[in-house]
């Protein structure tokens, strides 16, 4: 396989394929820690949304969304979903996530998305993530490490163990996660290799 043939996914069929699955595990997580007595009103920033399975969820429970991809696609599928409820409190801006700023937030999630940010963009939107984050708040979302398949892809971002912990430092740990599995992917036959994480703003 021509690993650099994947470097930009097809992403309408990988939209296609998920729609109407549930949220990720680590968003019902993250969400588990909040109380609404604690946290109002509830912000979000749910970076590379997709086709929006997150951002359903959390405009479920009244949070208020600012959803961010870069392929316009991915906001034709949310828009139509039928779960999508408080559309009043979601807004969505195409654009490629590590180019983006936002305010400050008790979310940040990143489903599976961070290995898509060029390495030489990752450091700043690191940054970004963790400052606007309020104490309290909690960062969702994934980590692909370096025994991953895609880590030889040109153009992404994968971590090690001890890499990952050095990025978590200003966070404890609500959920910890690694997984590493030979598995598939839509492009066939693929190593898993993830750190999957929800972390507490201290």
């Amino acid at each position: 396989m021509n690993l650099s043939s994947l470097s930009e996914p097809n992403w309408p069929k990988y939209y296609e394929t998920m729609a109407g699955r549930p949220p990720r595990n680590t968003l019902l997580k993250a969400l588990e820690s909040f109380s609404e007595s604690n946290f109002p009103p509830y912000t979000a920033v749910d970076l590379g949304c997709g086709e929006g399975r997150d951002t359903v969820e959390l405009l479920k429970r009244n949070w208020r969304v600012l959803a961010i991809d870069s392929h316009v696609d991915s906001f034709v599928y949310l828009l139509k979903n039928p779960s999508l409820l408080h559309p009043e409190n979601l807004t969505i801006q195409l654009s490629a996530f590590q180019k983006v700023t936002w305010g400050r937030v008790y979310l940040v999630n990143a489903s599976f998305c961070l290995p898509f940010c060029p390495p030489e963009d990752f450091s700043s939107l690191w940054s970004r993530i963790v400052d606007s984050l309020l104490t309290g708040g909690r960062f969702a979302g994934q980590f692909f490490g370096d025994r991953d398949t895609w880590a030889t892809i040109p153009g992404r971002t994968h971590h090690t163990l001890e890499q990952v912990k050095v990025l978590l430092a200003p966070f404890d740990l609500d959920f910890w996660q690694e997984e590493e599995e030979d598995g598939t992917a839509l492009t066939g036959a693929k190593h898993w290799h993830i750190f999957h994480v929800v972390g507490r703003k201290r």
